[in-house]
């Protein structure tokens, strides 16, 4: 068996990557190999390095030979900070280069990218060409991801290769629908929506209040759960959450549980709900889908990104809020039409990663001017 290296946000810290890569370091632990997990901030792992600044992927590059594999759960956020300078950008992606050129072997599972170098001149764009084609395993959830990927930064596609979202994933819990329901406060009977994951503009969890309040599915008794936090207090974010909060005090039958949930009690909501509901804006895949797939709970979702690709049989995709209201109210079993949805004063972007991260940043500018 070998010995990797994997880089990667890790608990406690309150990540999507983090939970993923938890559950990948104990498949691999469990294969015999011996993992050792290298984070971008103190935490659980074994070792953690400052990756955003101009050291830090230099120093990583010093790091990966003496490892077998040198595995990276990849998000832009991990290696480079939002506004990163040209300058900056490429030193860092230059150390990674060199990093992947080291390794003995190297993969990459790519959650995220994004296409910023294409925006900083050609130098800055030939280098991060060169980065990604320096990884000998790029790997994937969804054929619409690997394909879009490819289609800004093309590499060998033998390179490339598909593994679902959730290959790795085990249940936290063994508690039924109705031990669930009485940990967690719910009613017995009733039936329940749950939204459920990092509070953040592009998960969209404004859009399922609305839907759930034009449905009229408060009306049949269903309720509508909110669970999570902020994940970075960025004062956008901060302030999503805020305007979230009135929304849901102001939406009868929707209830705010904000605050950040181990991974059993995380499970726990989505066996109590008898519908899991992702609204999201813009998005790759969705661990939330995955895991709700283990336990067999139907799911609304918006068709975005590769969740179409990756949703299991069942699933309901909408691509807008009227379909969305309408997918709520059928659940819920109501039979009158919807009413209109009544449109937030400033609503968030529909899109891709730079139109959110452009409000964000808009939005952080003009709470602290």
């Amino acid at each position: 068996m070998s010995r990797i290296l994997m880089v990667t946000p890790y608990a406690p810290y309150r990540d999507g990557i983090a939970a993923y890569a938890v559950q990948q370091v104990k498949a691999l632990s469990a294969e015999g190999h011996d993992v050792e997990v290298l984070s971008p901030a103190p935490s659980a792992a074994h070792q953690w390095l400052d990756l955003r600044n101009r050291r830090g992927p230099a120093a990583l590059a010093r790091r990966v030979s003496r490892f077998d594999r040198f595995i990276v759960q990849f998000h832009p956020d991990v290696f480079f900070r939002i506004g990163v300078s040209p300058r900056d950008h490429a030193i860092g992606t230059a150390g990674l280069m060199v990093a992947f050129r080291l390794a003995h072997a190297s993969e990459v599972v790519v959650h995220e990218f994004d296409d910023e170098p294409l925006r900083y001149g050609r130098s800055n764009r030939t280098l991060t060409a060169h980065m990604w084609r320096s990884v000998d395993q790029l790997v994937f959830h969804t054929a619409i991801e690997r394909d879009r990927f490819l289609g800004v930064w093309p590499v060998p596609e033998d390179h490339t290769t598909v593994v679902a979202h959730g290959a790795s994933f085990v249940p936290h819990t063994t508690v039924d629908r109705h031990d669930a329901r009485v940990s967690l406060g719910l009613p017995s009977e009733e039936f329940v929506f749950v939204t459920i994951g990092f509070i953040q503009p592009h998960k969209g969890f404004d859009r399922a209040v609305a839907s759930f309040s034009a449905s009229g599915a408060a009306r049949t008794g269903a309720q509508l759960h909110v669970v999570g936090s902020v994940r970075v207090d960025e004062e956008a974010f901060l302030q999503y959450r805020d305007e979230l909060a009135v929304a849901i005090a102001q939406t009868p039958g929707a209830v705010f549980h904000e605050g950040y949930v181990s991974d059993e009690e995380f499970d726990r909501w989505l066996v109590a709900a008898d519908v899991v509901v992702l609204p999201y804006r813009q998005i790759w895949s969705s661990g939330v889908m995955e895991r709700a797939a283990l336990f067999s709970r139907m799911v609304i979702a918006t068709r975005i990104g590769g969740l179409g690709e990756q949703a299991p049989a069942g699933t309901v995709l909408v691509d807008d809020d009227l379909t969305l209201t309408a997918a709520m109210g059928a659940a819920a079993g109501v039979t009158e039409a919807p009413a209109t949805i009544e449109s937030t004063p400033e609503p968030w972007p529909d899109g891709d990663r730079d139109a959110i991260q452009a409000e964000i940043r808009r939005r952080a500018r003009r709470a602290l001017s």
